[in-house]
């Protein structure tokens, strides 16, 4: 299994990625890392240890086929996500993107939709969600599953992250426990011909990744595929500005971190140290 990204990550990949708050770099993992963590995957969807984190999207929201599942903070329980979040090429690409010197790991995130799911995922932007403030904080997300716009494919708009906008965090189980008084998201995709927006989205094969800032906007489509499922792992990380800001309505942390609002989180029992420039 391969520990550095397969291909080279540019300085044009970065000011793009800083320019469009989104990026798809191709081929970045090996075969090996992909069949690791799709039994992986497989293993704890079904898991009932005592730290998983299930939400199961279509269950809660009273579908009747498919399956939309996430499951959050596995690296915490679960030793081939502990080696994803930590032995990957996930924080060197993160590190690459950020310019950062050193890279905390945040946490990560389980995607699996199963054929037929019809539950999309809302547009949103992640920042609202989370106990974090700060530029230097972003997703990998990687597909270990080819991605197409049948089995829901992610959408992106570019540049969104410059808006200035903060909208209210959008929990695709609609968890009343994430009630916010600010804005909520708009559903963008009623707004594809709007030609002051540029909508970004990759057909992507296994081992691809997608990076992106905390406030670009993103959400999905259902998967209509019969037969196809679309698998991945969004891995969070952190650079030198991340801030603790546990403001209310943001999601719990596995471990409770001993961290001062407003400091760097330099927890290593939460948010490990995980990659550092030679």
């Amino acid at each position: 299994m391969n520990r550095r990204p397969l291909n080279a990550i540019s300085a044009a990949d970065v000011a793009q990625f800083r320019d469009d708050g989104a990026i798809c770099l191709r081929g970045m993992f090996d075969q090996d890392w992909i069949d690791r963590m799709l039994g992986a995957v497989d293993r704890v969807m079904d898991s009932t240890h005592a730290l998983a984190r299930p939400r199961e999207v279509t269950r809660a929201l009273g579908g009747t086929s498919g399956r939309y599942h996430i499951n959050t903070f596995v690296w915490c329980w679960d030793d081939d996500f502990r080696a994803w979040c930590m032995e990957s090429p996930c924080a060197e690409i993160a590190a690459s993107l950020m310019q950062a010197d050193s890279v905390r790991l945040f946490y990560d995130q389980v995607f699996v939709k199963e054929p037929l799911t019809q539950e999309m995922t809302d547009w949103h932007q992640d920042l609202p969600f989370w106990p974090m403030m700060g530029e230097d904080i972003l997703s990998v997300w990687v597909a270990l599953t080819p991605v197409s716009h049948e089995n829901s494919a992610l959408e992106y708009l570019a540049g969104s992250h410059r808006w200035g906008k903060f909208y209210a965090a959008s929990i695709p189980d609609k968890d009343p426990n994430f009630k916010s008084t600010l804005e909520t998201c708009p559903n963008y995709s009623l707004q594809r011909d709007n030609p002051d927006l540029r909508f970004l989205s990759w057909q992507m094969n296994a081992g691809d990744c997608i990076v992106h800032h905390p406030l670009t906007l993103h959400g999905s489509e259902g998967n209509f595929s019969p037969t196809r499922r679309r698998a991945a792992i969004s891995t969070r990380y952190m650079g030198a500005d991340a801030r603790w800001d546990p403001r209310p309505a943001t999601m719990r942390v596995t471990g409770d971190p001993v961290v001062q609002p407003g400091a760097y989180p330099d927890d290593d029992r939460c948010f490990p140290l995980v990659w550092q420039r030679q």
